[in-house]
């Protein structure tokens, strides 16, 4: 691993403008003060560990609340075959042994449990049934669960993988979450708490795929950071393959890297300039 300074440094692009500090805070657009809370959408137990260890730990520092919902239960994660009907609970402890390592508190990680490989099934909302899994108010659907996980805990900015992320379970939570931001917002499904009284800003972070879009938050922390990053992520342990991912990210060293995510609602103004008659040049009397 290269040489690292042994220093915190936080570089956000802004257009043109480089923004440099040694706090998030320094070089956030966005920060709250006391009402600053982070929020973690993992789609699976290990992706925000792997993806932002280390930006979670930078959020201790700043006494900013963390929060991390892990949507998929792991049950398809087995890598023996004597662990396949175990490997739930198995990886379930792992995560939080993982997350309480980087000091989330226990209360704070939660764990949805929608069955892995079918989120697909759990598109939307609709009324549950005596088989459903995760339900919240007789109701099933990730949009039913990140609705009331967000009006809940009211976080000032959230963080989940990039749309464009190889694993379609990622992309099918991206889109439903950003959606259930746009619900939780607003006045529907009352049962699920109070409406949010502003939207929380949103990040992308890179799990298996390069962002869609260059990312403009840099954060490097001291090699500390990273060794118990490494370490939370070795929690994983019935998973085989975490070895070489322990590899890579020690060989990437303490650097993160997020993308705001930016998206406006529709306004028909931004395009009427396109259709209005432009005035005509006249050449023939040059």
């Amino acid at each position: 691993m290269a040489q690292v300074k042994e220093a915190f440094e936080f570089v956000r692009i802004v257009g043109n403008e480089r923004r440099v500090g040694s706090t998030l805070q320094s070089v956030s657009r966005h920060w709250q003060g006391e009402k600053e809370c982070f929020l973690f959408i993992s789609p699976h137990d290990d992706d925000v560990a792997i993806s932002v260890g280390l930006l979670v730990q930078l959020a201790k520092r700043e006494n900013v609340p963390v929060h991390i919902i892990i949507v998929t239960d792991g049950s398809m994660g087995y890598c023996d075959i004597a662990e396949k009907e175990s490997i739930s609970g198995i990886r379930c402890e792992e995560a939080f042994e993982c997350y309480q390592s980087l000091d989330v508190l226990k209360e704070n990680i939660i764990w949805l449990g929608f069955p892995a490989c079918y989120v697909d099934a759990y598109r939307g909302r609709r009324p549950a049934s005596t088989n459903d899994k995760v339900i919240i108010k007789g109701f099933t659907g990730l949009q039913n669960a990140f609705t009331y996980y967000l009006r809940k805990i009211c976080p000032t900015q959230c963080f989940l993988p990039t749309s464009k992320d190889l694993h379609p379970t990622h992309r099918i939570v991206h889109e439903e979450f950003l959606i259930s931001l746009f619900h939780a917002s607003g006045a529907i499904w009352p049962e699920l708490g109070e409406p949010l009284e502003k939207t929380p800003y949103s990040h992308e972070i890179a799990v298996y795929c390069d962002f869609p879009e260059p990312p403009q938050l840099k954060v490097r922390t001291p090699l500390s950071f990273l060794e118990r990053k490494l370490k939370a992520i070795a929690a994983f342990g019935s998973q085989r393959q975490i070895g070489s991912i322990i590899d890579i990210v020690k060989h990437t060293g303490p650097e993160e890297y997020i993308r705001a995510l930016e998206f406006k609602l529709y306004n028909p103004h931004r395009y009427k300039d396109l259709f209005e008659e432009k005035g005509v040049i006249d050449f023939t009397h040059r």
